[in-house]
């Protein structure tokens, strides 16, 4: 397989790895970028894989609750310039209300919702496409229904969070939503965690173990291995992670202060997923004056 720049580039992005040492693992593995990721992971090349928090859309997520019901709605357009527009803002504001009065399961259910003009939501978006004049979509619902002690949450108009909590507090509900935007857990305990990306942080961290501590007897690498395990666990699980409003503790013991527990949430993220074009802004303007 060719070894682009394009994809030394990206394997640069998500590993904070060197131009060479990121080429050199591709023409390793032929082009495998995940497991040119990995070889940089286990030699110790790699910083760390940030491909999850490329966001590569426009847009903004709202959202509205009442009660024991929640919901995150994302629309997407195509610049962050109409992102900031108000059209586009209060669009995107109402539908969140829409989507929270209608109890809307999914994007195709909201789309035949009705605005507070009788409009439907997607009549409604093509008026605003007309408007700003861009390709404006409704991409993701995130409903929470039902729940107990609800939390929700949104940075910026681009980190949007719900997150349903047993016991406790409307404050620490609220604080929890701002803890997982801040800190993205990717699972709600330690013991969330998949089998197979427990299996492949243990491999990565036999890998990355020095010959002086291979040399020490199994039962001591096994320790050595599982500390390392469960320090990477706990900074990826909502309960293990310092709590971002008290860093003295710990999630997990800001919850038992309460007595409260969490039973789920969703985070989203503007775009997250999305390939988004890079224009070259230099050449598209030399073309049009016909010096390329």
């Amino acid at each position: 397989m060719e070894i682009t720049a394009a994809l030394v580039k990206e394997l640069r992005e998500r590993s904070g790895a060197g131009m060479m040492e990121c080429k050199k693992a591709l023409v390793e593995h032929n082009g495998d970028i995940e497991a040119a990721m990995e070889h940089l992971r286990k030699t110790g090349l790699a910083k760390a894989d940030k491909k999850a928090d490329r966001v590569a859309a426009e847009g903004r997520i709202s959202t509205a609750a009442d009660g024991a019901r929640a919901v995150l709605v994302e629309v997407n357009c195509e610049t962050d310039f109409v992102g900031k527009d108000e059209n586009f803002l209060q669009y995107s504001n109402e539908l969140a209300q829409v989507a929270l009065s209608s109890g809307a399961a999914d994007v195709d259910a909201l789309k035949n919702a009705r605005m507070a003009d009788g409009n439907t939501v997607e009549e409604a978006r093509a008026a605003l496409i007309a408007k700003v004049g861009e390709n404006v979509q409704v991409r993701r619902l995130a409903v929470l229904a039902d729940g107990q002690n609800v939390g929700s949450y949104v940075h910026g108009g681009r980190i949007g969070v719900l997150v349903n909590v047993k016991g406790g507090s409307p404050e620490l509900a609220k604080g929890l939503a701002m803890h997982i935007a801040a800190m993205n857990p990717q699972y709600l305990t330690p013991a969330d965690a998949p089998a197979d990306f427990v299996a492949k942080e243990k491999e990565i961290a036999l890998a990355q173990m020095s010959d002086k501590d291979k040399a020490k007897p199994a039962e001591i690498q096994e320790k050595m291995i599982s500390g390392k395990l469960n320090k990477t666990l706990a900074e990826i699980s909502l309960t293990g992670q310092a709590y971002v409003l008290d860093t003295d503790m710990s999630v997990e013991q800001a919850l038992k202060k309460e007595g409260a527990e969490v039973l789920s949430f969703q985070r989203l993220v503007v775009g997250e997923g999305i390939e988004k074009k890079e224009d070259d802004f230099a050449a598209e303007v030399m073309k049009q004056a016909g010096l390329v």
